[in-house]
């Protein structure tokens, strides 16, 4: 037989694939890893932890749990309480900035392809969604996903580009600024693509969704006339849809506060730059010219220079001469290749110094005056290795040493140093330490790095050539040989990475690492007549011809190092990606792949450290200013030796002494659950001290609010309907079967639906036949709750609450009601009605008009007739299905006593004069009111219960003849829908006459009928006695009774 599935303990109906942590994995090897990684992948579940890191596998497609019932359920939940997601990392980084004032940080890493991206777009999305905010947060919020969508239209695809973005937050967790660090944009891909693949996404947006006005200026036709887009064969891609991506384009460019003219300057060097890709050169006596001049003509229009100057500056350049103390310029024609050179750097130029130009703009639309708090996302480029690997895939690679190396610092490293230091007893653990790999590539000083070398190199060159690469590999061989990382072969050089070692070839190398664009084409753009295009060349030559020019190799490695910088001021926190397989299809497994992953991203020697290690460490005075609030004696502040309080605060918990260490500085905490511990208690001590202040408040509120509600009642009836004696100046308690203490009711409500009003109320059936139902209103339904007898199972026989209907606010159609004093309503709805009876009635509709305007914006069509109908559920099946309507016919009768007579398709309700029509309440009357601090409700308060008994013995005649209707169906609210107290049996006591019958609800309870004669043994101040008849005992509600 097989093996039973297993479900998550904590979570109803989640099956259990693997282990959600894997520090709790019996084996701690690769292979054990990686089986652990693909039983959870195979079932769906892409997350999965080593103590705080988060593993995720790409899924190759979408998942159905990113909704916004997962952002309900991880906001404010500790991390054991639900599955391991994304979410749970985002909603801890956000938490730990608002109760740390730290800044957070998120690196994101793996190779490409294994979806860090899309991780990156999911935190953001969460914590967009949890921040909250106004108008001014929610514009914020806008740029953000404006942002986005914008920057990756202009480097999407492009395999090198990376980016880190910092959300800035008020003190008050509110969103409300960000700023973008721009790495390494993917250059090649604006002049040529690889097989099956596009350039940049905005090329073909522009083609596709310019308008007709549009085309004739910018000259654009379809991508296959493009020498830079037809290189492929590849235009489109599955569900991508360049036109309407276009004009979400054009819509972020105007967020971000562009101009109409600065949007069409930065169409046109999107057009331009196409057009230039089109100007082919032929030889000449070995000098290039322009194969046909034609094609000079749209790109010189479109940037605003001179035709015959774009066309000397792409087949010659000026070089200067020095020569005996003096400098000659020299004009030097180029070849073929040379010009075709010059062309595509100028392209690249353009589209480089473009997306930098709508980075900053994006930068100045959201920043703000002053830093309070941030949260940052690295989404940056995975680590690649190749057939053919040249400068960008070692420039990226160096990027990925460099993340690896804080990653080893922060979690293997620095940990291990900081027992010791601490003298906090640790049995060290071994691992590659990726430093040595950095300062291979990096150093300045003895020995040097391969990017000091390959920059003296390109320093001396005077030429493209092969010439200057086989020069960078021959110093390399001589310098750097001896490193134990680093072999050359004969077209290049290896380096071996933490992931891995890789083959370079560094044929390239130098030209792409000087990333020169010369003088004469720099001249050329500062020439052009529009302003837009001469500021993305704002150069001083003179001032830059006397140093040496910044190389492509410096510049990253300055990104780099400003990048780790800013990455340790943050608390760091990491998502450690994988990718499964190259065919990009789900549930397609590579062992070997993974595993290779697996051990690159020393994911064993992390869980090693995390079972030996502790999971959570804090400096004394950072802990005792986090958990003060625990003790009377710490809070506000511990005035002894911080080492002390650290001791008190631990003692106060009960926390065992095997769970925690105290260093010379710092505390440490080995188990999660200890950790978790503490944070449940210090949430509590704060919601406890919170709800005092809200209490305050709500009261204040409910009394204003309550006052302004019997008025706005009082005026829906006004002049339209008759009222009862008692009604007028009653209070409004809202709440009249106590649901907060009633679980098995608030279990059909959503988990952050607010009750507005609920009460026991009458339901007519098609024959007009009454049974009892709670009717709950929210924000969002209308709800009527039944009992029924539980039919099956090992509670056969035992009454449970069913949902009998749930009706959203905006599908309510309309509300009936009679003109006399009765108690009647019909709600109508487009399936069928519901016809009921509440006394409470009238704050039952004044709270639902509220309602209902505030969802649909309408106001609640309330029609008043003394001749109502209502459509009836649909019945039977088949054939024999049957719905149809049914009246309501209302006429005076006498007295304030309802008399029903029914017949198969028409109830004839009769009832006497009530107050005048035009009666308004003329006291202004209110008890004492008592407020839940969560929810603002009113409490049933000592005067309170008073009240509403006293108000339920003014309509005593109204609710007998109702009770006698309802046969043995609907009885007074018991004990005023308080909790049943325990039974206490006391001396025989004074006897009580049954007004109504009651059919006991559970086994402690007391059944009788009208008229028996109860013994009292006990009369509980709830409103549930206790008494004796027939020799057995049980509880019942007092208000059933009468004393004799």
């Amino acid at each position: 037989m097989g093996s039973k599935e297993r479900y998550h303990w904590q979570t109803q109906n989640v099956k259990v694939s693997g282990v959600d942590d894997m520090v709790l994995l019996s084996k701690i090897n690769e292979e054990a890893i990686t089986d652990n990684l693909k039983k959870r992948y195979m079932d769906d579940y892409i997350f999965t932890y080593i103590g705080a890191v988060l593993i995720s596998v790409n899924p190759f497609k979408q998942l159905p749990y990113f909704t916004d019932r997962e952002v309900e359920l991880y906001q404010g939940a500790a991390q054991y309480e639900n599955p391991p997601h994304i979410y749970a990392l985002a909603d801890n980084m956000y938490r730990n900035m608002m109760i740390d004032a730290e800044n957070q940080c998120v690196i994101i890493s793996g190779e490409s392809g294994a979806g860090k991206t899309v991780a990156a777009k999911y935190i953001m999305s969460y914590v967009s969604k949890v921040s909250g905010g106004g108008p001014k947060v929610q514009g914020c919020k806008t740029l953000l996903l404006f942002y986005i969508s914008l920057l990756a239209n202009f480097s999407s695809v492009s395999r090198f580009h990376g980016k880190y973005f910092e959300i800035q937050f008020s003190r008050g967790g509110e969103p409300d600024g960000g700023k973008i660090s721009n790495f390494l944009l993917e250059k090649s891909r604006v002049v040529s693509q690889n097989n099956g693949e596009r350039n940049f996404h905005i090329y073909y947006q522009l083609l596709s969704g310019a308008t007709k006005e549009q085309r004739e200026n910018l000259g654009i036709t379809t991508p296959d006339y493009y020498l830079y887009m037809n290189q492929s064969g590849t235009y489109t891609v599955e569900d991508v849809d360049d036109k309407k991506d276009f004009s979400e384009t054009v819509s972020a460019m105007s967020v971000i506060g562009l101009s109409m003219d600065e949007q069409d300057a930065v169409m046109q060097i999107v057009a331009g730059i196409l057009h230039l890709g089109n100007i082919t050169f032929r030889e000449e006596g070995n000098y290039a010219v322009v194969e046909s001049e034609d094609f000079l003509a749209f790109p010189s229009y479109l940037l605003g220079i001179a035709q015959d100057g774009l066309k000397k500056k792409l087949t010659s350049r000026v070089m200067d001469s020095k020569w005996g103390g003096k400098t000659e310029s020299i004009s030097v024609t180029l070849n073929t290749e040379q010009a075709c050179f010059s062309r595509d750097a100028l392209s690249k130029a353009l589209y480089a110094r473009l997306f930098d130009y709508l980075v900053d703009a994006i930068n100045k639309a959201m920043q703000k005056d002053h830093e309070e708090f941030n949260i940052g996302v690295l989404d940056i480029y995975g680590f690649e290795i190749f057939q053919q690997n040249g400068f960008e895939q070692f420039c990226i690679n160096f990027v990925n040493e460099k993340l690896q190396q804080i990653f080893i610092e922060l979690t293997l490293k620095a940990e291990q140093e900081e027992y010791v230091q601490e003298g906090i007893k640790w049995t060290p653990i071994e691992y590659f330490n990726n430093k040595v790999v950095c300062d291979l590539i990096e150093s300045k000083v003895n020995p040097v790095g391969i990017l000091s070398i390959l920059d003296d190199v390109c320093a001396t060159m005077h030429a493209k050539g092969e010439g200057a690469d086989q020069t960078l590999l021959q110093k390399l061989q001589a310098q750097v040989s001896t490193n134990e990382h680093f072999n050359s072969w004969n077209k290049g050089f290896i380096v071996h990475h933490y992931a891995g070692k890789v083959s370079y070839n560094v044929s390239g190398f130098c030209e792409r690492n000087r990333d020169v664009l010369f003088n004469d084409i720099i001249e050329l753009m500062q020439s052009s007549e529009f302003t837009f295009i001469q500021g993305l060349f704002p150069e001083n030559l003179e001032a830059e011809k006397k140093g040496r020019p910044t190389t492509a190799g410096a510049k990253i490695k300055k990104q780099a190092n400003n990048l780790v910088q800013t990455l340790m001021k943050c608390t760091p926190h990491y998502i450690r990606c994988i990718k499964p397989n190259e065919t990009k299809k789900s549930r397609d497994w590579e062992e070997s792949r993974v595993k290779h992953q697996v051990e690159y991203l020393g994911l064993r020697e992390n869980i090693r450290v995390r079972r030996a290690g502790y999971a959570f460490r804090r400096v004394f005075k950072k802990f005792l200013q986090r958990y003060a609030i625990l003790t009377k004696e710490t809070w506000p502040k511990w005035r002894g030796d911080e080492k002390q309080g650290v001791l008190h605060l631990l003692k106060s918990v009960n926390m065992d002494q095997d769970q925690y260490q105290l260093g010379k500085s710092k505390i440490f905490i080995k188990a999660p659950e200890s950790l978790f511990l503490l944070e449940e208690m210090r949430e509590r001590k704060y919601n406890g001290y919170a709800r005092v202040i809200q209490q305050a408040w709500r009261k204040h509120i409910a009394v204003r609010k309550y006052v302004r509600m019997r008025e706005e009642a009082s005026d829906i009836l006004l002049n339209k309907k008759e009222r009862r004696r008692n009604s007028l100046n009653r209070n409004f308690m809202g709440d009249y079967i106590g649901t907060d203490n009633r679980p098995e009711i608030r279990q059909f409500v959503g988990r952050r639906e607010r009750i507005e009003f609920a009460d026991v109320v009458v339901k007519y059936d098609r024959r007009f036949k009454t049974v009892k139902r709670d009717l709950i209103l929210t924000s969002k339904f209308l709800y009527l709750i039944g009992r029924e007898k539980v039919k099956q199972g090992p509670d056969k026989g035992q009454i449970r609450e069913v949902l009998k209907r749930q009706i959203q606010l905006e599908k309510i159609q309309s509300v009936s009601l009679s003109t006399l004093q009765d108690d009647f309503f019909i709600v109508h709805e487009e399936q069928y009605d519901s016809v009921l009876e509440s006394i409470f009635k009238t704050e039952f509709l004044s709270l639902l008009y509220k309602r209902y305007e505030e969802k649909t914006q309408r106001k609640l069509p309330l029609k008043f007739n003394n001749l109502l109908e209502f459509k009836v559920k649909k019945g039977g099946w088949g054939p024999f299905a049957s719905a149809g309507s049914r009246q309501i016919q209302f006429q005076v009768g006498q007295g304030d006593n309802v008399v029903l007579k029914p017949s198969s398709k028409t109830l004839i309700v009769s009832i006497g004069p009530g107050l005048p029509k035009n009666s308004s309440e003329s006291i202004s009357f209110f008890c004492g009111i008592s407020v839940n601090s969560d929810t603002g409700d009113i409490l049933f308060t000592k005067e309170r219960l008073k009240f509403l008994v006293n108000y339920v013995y003014s309509n005593r005649e109204r609710y007998n003849q109702l009770h006698r209707r309802l046969s043995k169906e609907v009885k007074p609210l018991p004990g005023a829908g308080l909790p049943k107290p325990t039974p206490r049996p006391k001396p025989r006591a004074p006897q009580c006459r049954a007004l109504y019958a009651y059919d006991a609800q559970d086994t402690d309870e007391l059944s009788f009928n009208a008229d028996d004669i109860i013994e009292i043994v006990n009369e509980d101040p709830s409103g549930w006695w206790f008494g004796r008849l027939r020799g057995r005992e049980g509880v019942f509600p007092g208000n059933y009774v009468e004393k004799i």
